[in-house]
């Protein structure tokens, strides 16, 4: 079940791609991707707004009018479904973050792991449940920057890689991380389309676009 990645053979694999892979070439597969996004962008009707309407808004996105906002330093393009309680993660701050999430390729339209609900996986005739426990990673923000790594959950364990992707942590700019005190505080939810370019070792290796719906939850 586990991968296990080297820097080596990541780096194989993308002078592979940039080489060949059934006759394309790297610059083909950041364009099939491109496609693949803006399909999906308009197979769910979703409307796009810029940095600047979603600054007026007060960094919030219109959910009546399925509105993602497109991030140009990431290009990862984001709905916030919900800012959530507690506050923001302060410059200096180390931390804990507990996530639900689900992972979809965009490219194949294949759901790839998720732990939002009861999800399982049949390989080696061993059965892995990942819905029985959040993925948690440890968070730093130094700046306006933030670094992460899983500490335990489905994500590590699917992909073979502590790393966190990095549009996973575009989101904490602009959300709150807090633990509900009272049944009306709600955790922070976000979705996202996130390209090779910021997302998992594989979809690195492999120039494919995730969508992502993630919750966010402080550890204690």
């Amino acid at each position: 079940m586990k991968k296990t990645y080297s820097l080596l053979s990541l780096l194989c694999g993308i002078i592979l791609l940039t080489s060949c892979n059934s006759g394309e070439t790297y610059s083909d597969l950041k364009e099939a991707e491109r496609d693949a996004i803006n399909k999906y962008i308009s197979d769910k009707g979703i409307k796009v707004i810029d940095e600047t309407k979603f600054t007026s808004q007060g960094e919030t996105t219109n959910l009546d009018n399925n509105e993602y906002v497109y991030l140009n330093k990431s290009a990862v393009y984001m709905q916030i479904v919900r800012k959530g309680c507690g506050e923001k993660v302060k410059d200096g701050e180390s931390l804990e973050i507990l996530c639900r999430f689900s992972e979809y390729n965009i490219k194949k339209s294949q759901l790839l792991i998720r732990n939002d609900i009861p999800y399982f996986i049949v390989q080696n005739n061993q059965t892995y449940d990942f819905s029985s426990f959040p993925d948690k990673m440890m968070v730093e923000r130094i700046g306006s920057s933030f670094t992460g790594s899983f500490v335990s959950g489905a994500m590590s364990e699917y992909h073979g890689s502590a790393a966190v992707p990095a549009g996973w942590l575009v989101p904490l700019n602009y959300v709150n991380v807090g633990r509900p005190k009272n049944e009306e505080e709600e955790i922070a939810k976000v979705r996202l389309i996130v390209p090779h370019s910021q997302g998992t070792v594989d979809a690195s290796s492999g120039v494919y676009p995730c969508f992502y719906e993630i919750t966010y939850e402080r550890d204690n």
